[in-house]
């Protein structure tokens, strides 16, 4: 082992992949701005992927985590130098955990302009319930 894998085990272990198909072939990524809030029946994640369309976009979400993984469909011209750019031609990753939470069969997404909108809705299980005292 080395001594970087020896100071952070993290590098000593293969990324968890869910899709293997969709991973091997994703490249260097980029972790995407986001903002998640939440609400008595669902949580909301506001992700921005500049430059995706919604058939580069990749939505799964299962019993412990939702990854999201947006592929960007700008290929650069070849008589073209970039002098200066704000952002990297890598895909967006965005790998999101839960603790069994989220109902996956219910989950909600819209891209429009740029700006992913999730919508995880909650098992019924977790909702606040209100209880009649008789």
């Amino acid at each position: 082992m080395s001594l970087i894998q020896n100071l952070i085990p993290a590098f000593a272990r293969p990324p968890a992949q869910t899709d293997a198909t969709a991973a091997s072939d994703l490249g260097p990524t980029v972790k995407p701005t986001y903002a998640i809030k939440e609400t008595a029946d669902a949580y909301a994640v506001t992700v921005l992927v500049p430059g995706v369309t919604k058939d580069a976009l990749e939505i799964t979400a299962d019993d412990s985590e939702v990854r999201i993984v947006g592929r960007r469909g700008w290929q650069r011209p070849e008589a073209w130098t970039a002098l200066y750019r704000e952002s990297a031609d890598a895909a967006y990753e965005l790998v999101l955990s839960h603790d069994n939470a989220i109902d996956a069969d219910k989950v909600a997404a819209e891209l429009r302009d740029g700006v992913l909108s999730v919508t995880l809705p909650k098992h019924e299980a977790i909702k606040p319930r209100k209880i009649a005292v008789s």
